[in-house]
């Protein structure tokens, strides 16, 4: 004898099914934000895309405002150069794909820019850290590798989460000299230009911060937020993530690129 066993599914209420159509639209818009990102550095492996093309143009009377010494020697001798990408999330590449991380765009237009150098980057980006926590990790996630160029990009998340401690100056310009100390040159990245940046009157006191400390330390300043500003002002859209805080796929690949060229252009500028 077979018994007539019958399941009751409750129907879920009106309420959940909505909520879980707006998290499924929500995940679809931010998969579709992502793929055209992703379909940017994908196009920039072959052929620059349009977005980007007018970001670098942009570029123009930028520099580093300081000699890369010690990379200079290095690239010029053949012998392998490596990098260190200190930094928070911009530095992961949060919220793109792939090799869309501005270290890596940078690492491949140096390549391209440098043909045959040995140039190894480390990724030392962790998502939501600020200056303390960075500086907390330069001796494990950076020194540790003997890079000859450090590439710093901080003070986001000081300025938008965090507060930004009144030693800042101090303990930037006290790091800034450890770096040195290990035969090494340094890149300070600024911020990005983004809605949520520019909420409070902080990100001008980080600016001058970090624009102090890279001329009293004779290092090298790569102005993202004013490559950015320019770039926007000018009309150029798609720089931004979603969120209104990172960049995009887009942005970082101009970042990447538009460094590369100034650390390239350093290089190739005669010793003083």
């Amino acid at each position: 004898m077979v018994s007539d066993m019958r399941v009751s599914i409750a129907p879920l209420p009106m309420r959940r099914i909505l909520g879980l159509g707006v998290s499924l639209l929500s995940a679809a818009f931010i998969w579709l934000v992502l793929q055209q990102d992703v379909s940017a550095i994908e196009s920039h492996q072959g052929e620059t895309d349009e977005i980007i093309s007018a970001c670098l143009a942009h570029v123009a009377g930028l520099t580093l405002g300081a000699p890369l010494g010690f990379t200079r020697a290095k690239l010029r001798a053949g012998k392998p150069l490596t990098i260190a990408a200190l930094g928070s999330s911009s530095t992961t590449g949060f919220g793109t794909f792939g090799s869309a991380a501005f270290p890596d765009v940078m690492q491949q237009e140096l390549m391209r820019l440098e043909p045959g150098a040995q140039i190894k980057v480390i990724n030392s980006g962790r998502a939501m850290e600020n200056l303390t926590d960075n500086i907390a990790r330069l001796d494990s996630d950076v020194l540790q590798f003997r890079p000859d160029l450090v590439i710093w990009q901080l003070g986001t998340n000081d300025v938008v989460w965090r507060g930004i401690a009144s030693n800042s100056k101090k303990v930037l310009a006290d790091s800034v000299r450890r770096i040195k100390a290990t035969m090494a040159d340094v890149i300070l990245l600024d911020l990005q230009y983004a809605p949520l940046v520019l909420l409070t009157g902080r990100h001008t006191q980080m600016e001058a911060i970090i624009a102090d400390v890279a001329r009293q330390e004779n290092v090298g300043l790569f102005p993202r937020f004013l490559l950015m500003k320019r770039a926007i002002d000018a009309g150029v859209s798609g720089l931004v993530s979603w969120d209104g805080l990172h960049n995009s796929a887009r942005g970082s690949a101009c970042v990447g690129i538009a460094l590369a060229q100034m650390v390239n252009g350093a290089v190739r500028q005669p010793p003083k």
